[in-house]
């Protein structure tokens, strides 16, 4: 997977990523992070990348030019015409469904608007999905792009030690994630669940799975009820 990001702070990026797993990640070659700066196509020699917007109004907004020129940029180095990410409080909220759907491509590019916002006329042209991290409004896409990147990266093989550990977090399947412990066994008089240490694996995943649908309904009955739709549904698909 290849991440490329239009910005214009490429070093957030890049020291937003360098840690942990997406850090181990690239350096194994399972990811590849490409921040653009945006102010290096500008054609205004001042580098120049903003002006007031036409109609009046507060603040400043992206020009269209430096933008498409720097995705031209990138596009010309892809095999095919790339998913355009733009990060914005007027997307399609984010969720592990989506973060799904984006890790199946082999290169996404991230689109981080700052000021009040990039030219209307750029967006038409490049953008191919609009996304929201949340209904709320930060000064750039940066942090939203970020969020995505580490989400979507955790699905991509050769991301993770243990492959299986992103099949069983929250989500999978419209369930939350199951309570889990470690050493010790007692810590201020709070016991290890009994079942988890018997050894007994059949045992432990009946537990598990009951507890991922009872804190399910109790923290999300929202996602709880998708759960018991698709269950039934796959009841029903049985019986035929």
């Amino acid at each position: 997977m290849v991440f490329h990001v239009l910005t214009l702070f490429p070093e957030m990026i890049r020291e937003g990523m360098n840690y942990s797993i997406m850090k181990r990640a690239m350096e194994a070659g399972a990811l590849h992070l490409n921040p653009v700066n945006i102010r290096d196509y500008t054609i205004d020699k001042h580098n120049k990348v903003d002006d007031y917007p036409y109609g009046g109004g507060a603040g400043m907004l992206m020009q269209a030019q430096p933008v498409y020129d720097a995705y031209k940029a990138v596009e010309a180095t892809c095999s095919k015409r790339p998913r355009v990410i733009f990060l914005t409080p007027q997307g399609k909220t984010f969720n592990q469904s989506m973060a799904r759907e984006f890790a199946a491509e082999e290169e996404l590019v991230f689109l981080c608007g700052h000021y009040e916002g990039i030219d209307e006329r750029v967006l038409e042209e490049i953008v191919t999905d609009e996304v929201s991290i949340g209904d709320y409004v930060l000064t750039g896409g940066e942090l939203p792009a970020m969020v995505m990147m580490d989400t979507i990266a955790r699905l991509i093989p050769g991301v993770l030690n243990n492959e299986d550990s992103a099949q069983d977090e929250s989500f999978a399947g419209n369930l939350l994630e199951y309570p889990q412990y470690t050493r010790p066994e007692v810590w201020m008089d709070k016991l290890v669940p009994a079942v988890l240490l018997s050894g007994h694996h059949a045992n432990i995943e009946k537990w598990r799975l009951e507890k991922s649908i009872e804190r399910t309904r109790n923290k999300r009955p929202d996602l709880y009820q998708k759960y018991e739709e698709e269950t039934a549904r796959d009841r029903s698909k049985k019986l035929k």
